[in-house]
């Protein structure tokens, strides 16, 4: 009787420590995606420079590019992943150094003695241009807090300077507010009494010290423009005191930069104990001035566009069930002088399965599109789940690269067995439909990307790719992409292709004069599915150009699936329509009657651009944003008019499999 008690015990105490583990796992799984780091009073804090970022030219440069002070140790690059560095991220070690709750003021940093004509020229075009000059710590960025008409505004990092009139005036010197929050563990297991699982989960600070330990939930800083005195400065070391004392006020300015003048730079930090828990830390970014989220106003755009969507549709269910039902209710001797007397959408049944002109293109881009549908979903989804937060940077790219890559199979499988279907179980070409597929759009792509590059790399720029970074994407293009969508190919040669349900016959029959440009009502089609996205699509260009942090990733998914029913169901009306003038030529038309929803983005970006980055500057800066639209719009009209065709087609197969027509 003794063992199974025991046993029992043993059990307990495992799934309670499990359960501890849990517990703790859970805790630190938040939006930053990282576990909060405990600091006891005295350790010592790394901050981390990224870099230079402007939204008047949106090319952004190193950090110490500038004349700027480095690290004793020398500049050492942090852990980058691959989205990091698509996005031009450059995270470096900063001289600046803090220690946990100490605070410390006239910290000196170092001098540069002269400034040369370069730097000079330099410092004055970054100035100009209004870049922001971006710190980390602990994973957050600085922010900057600006008051305008009673109304205080939140900016991430600050300016490298400010021109008043034709003077130029440096920030030099920078005073740092901290604000922690006392480490609060959650030790489970000792509420609820098990001594065994109590000594596994450590408690206090590190190393086991019962000092207080604190995590950092704030990051502030001011910039000030101080002028030193350099003969008093000469003789200082980094992290020395400055011997007079600085008073940092952001209204005033001294340093004012000239060729061949002396910089010193200095800073200060204190900290300050805060109410703020660590999950909720990232508050004060996702509520920065002008990301607020006008719910109302999209709300009310959103139900008028599916209460319209879904009339659209229940008309033309009723419309096709009507005719599907007076046909099936007549006798055969009707049903055949119905036949003689067909008209609409039931005379083109002898051609509404011919192959459209092209057919290996449009199998290839149906297949990419589904590739690209599918990365959005699987991405947008985990984001808002809280896998790809905005505090993880590069996370998000870094996802929707892999699961593009995952998802090769599945454009493979759907253009190879497309093409099969319209050869009519031919396997013939496969191979050839395969390869296109795994090349059309990071072909495009690719080329988009090398000639933007190019662009960057003469401006000096970290947005410029590293060519180590060309070669690694290519690998995966190669290694790991072309292969799976061959074997998705393979899979869709194997599987059994689609069966007409009624023959096509052998002449083409003669399509009737039109009253109207059929191309013209297919263009137009795309405005319903703009309508679902165009709120949504300004926050997101704000967060890619105007550098605010996209966060509302679970409304996203809902527009986005809203965006795929719209596509199908205008796509699908579309198609019905030109079916009913006899037009059988459907298949390209229903691609692109929701695809076409591209263009309309593609000039809501110019009309961003004209607008909104009116301040834009230089042909470079235009020629990478539009180049960046245009990319984002083939992804867009892809995945877009795939939705569509493959709703009309199972709306075609649906139609014709319905009624038996000899």
């Amino acid at each position: 009787m003794i063992r199974p008690k025991m046993l029992f015990s043993d059990q307990f105490s495992f799934w309670v420590l499990a359960f501890c583990l849990i517990i703790q796992s859970a805790y630190g799984f938040y939006l930053p995606g990282s576990y909060p780091h405990n600091y006891v009073v005295g350790d010592e804090l790394s901050v981390k420079v990224n870099s230079l970022t402007s939204i008047d030219t949106e090319m952004p440069f190193s950090y110490y590019s500038l004349p700027f002070c480095k690290p004793p140790g020398g500049v050492k690059d942090s852990a980058e992943n691959l989205g990091e560095l698509l996005m031009g991220d450059r995270i470096e070690n900063s001289p600046y150094r803090f220690k946990m709750y100490t605070n410390e003021s006239e910290i000196f940093l170092c001098r540069l003695d002269s400034l040369s004509a370069d730097q000079f020229k330099i410092l004055k075009e970054r100035i100009d241009e209004m870049y922001q000059v971006n710190l980390i710590l602990d994973n957050l960025p600085a922010i900057r807090f600006t008051q305008k008409d009673g109304y205080f505004l939140r900016w991430t990092g600050y300016p490298v300077g400010v021109k008043i009139q034709d003077a130029y005036y440096l920030f030099n010197h920078l005073k740092f507010n901290v604000l922690v929050h006392k480490y609060e563990e959650p030790n489970v297991a000792r509420v609820m009494g098990t001594g065994d699982a109590a000594e596994v989960i450590p408690t206090g600070g590190k190393g086991g010290s019962e000092l207080p330990g604190y995590m950092v939930v704030g990051f502030e800083v001011i910039p000030c423009s101080i002028m030193h005195n350099f003969d008093s400065a000469k003789n200082l070391k980094m992290y020395d005191k400055y011997p007079s004392p600085i008073k940092c006020d952001p209204a005033t300015v001294g340093m004012q930069i000239k060729q061949g003048q002396p910089l010193a730079f200095t800073y200060e930090v204190t900290f300050e104990e805060s109410d703020i828990k660590w999950p909720s830390r990232w508050d004060a970014y996702l509520k920065m001035e002008g990301s607020k989220v006008h719910w109302f106003s999209i709300l009310n755009s959103l139900m008028v566009i599916t209460f319209l969507a879904g009339i659209v549709l229940v008309i033309l269910l009723r419309t096709v069930r009507r005719d599907l039902t007076h046909y099936e209710e007549l006798d055969k001797e009707a049903q055949a002088q119905m036949n003689e007397e067909l008209s609409g959408w039931k005379l083109v049944v002898g051609d509404v399965f011919r192959a459209p002109s092209n057919p290996s293109l449009l199998c290839i881009m149906v297949g990419d599109g589904v590739q690209i549908l599918g990365m959005a979903v699987v991405t947008i989804l985990f984001a808002a789940l809280g896998f790809m937060s905005p505090a993880s940077r590069g996370t998000l790219i870094t996802g929707m690269l892999f699961f593009y890559l995952i998802l090769g199979v599945a454009a493979g499988y759907v253009a190879v067995r497309l093409w099969r279907t319209i050869g009519c179980g031919d396997q013939k070409g496969w191979v050839s439909v395969a390869w296109r597929a795994a090349c059309f759009f990071p072909g495009i792509a690719f080329l988009i990307l090398t000639t933007l590059n190019f662009l960057l790399w003469g401006s000096h720029s970290t947005g410029a790719i590293p060519f180590s970074l060309f070669v690694i994407l290519i690998l995966l293009w190669f290694c790991i992409s072309v292969p799976l969508t061959l074997f998705g190919g393979y899979l869709g040669a194997r599987s059994k292709h689609i069966e007409y349900p009624v023959r096509t016959n052998q002449i083409p029959r003669e399509i009737p004069a039109q009253k109207y440009p059929s191309w013209l009502l297919v263009l137009g089609a795309g405005t319903l599915p703009f309508g679902t996205l165009f709120i949504e699509l300004f926050f997101i260009m704000s967060s890619i150009w105007m550098g605010r942090v996209y966060y509302v990733f679970g409304f996203l998914f809902v527009v986005l699936i809203l965006l795929v029913v719209v596509c199908a169901e205008v796509s699908l009306v579309l198609t019905y329509m030109h079916l009913c003038v006899e037009d059988w030529r459907w298949w390209w038309k229903s691609f692109f009657a929701s695809g076409s929803v591209a263009i309309y983005i593609f000039l809501y970006s110019i009309n961003y651009l004209v607008f909104d980055l009116k301040s834009l500057s230089g042909p470079v800066s235009a020629s990478v944003y539009l180049g960046y639209s245009l990319f984002m719009v083939l992804a867009i009209m892809l995945a877009t008019g795939t939705v569509g065709f493959l709703s009309s087609f199972s709306f075609v197969y649906y139609l014709f499999s319905s009624v038996k027509l000899d």
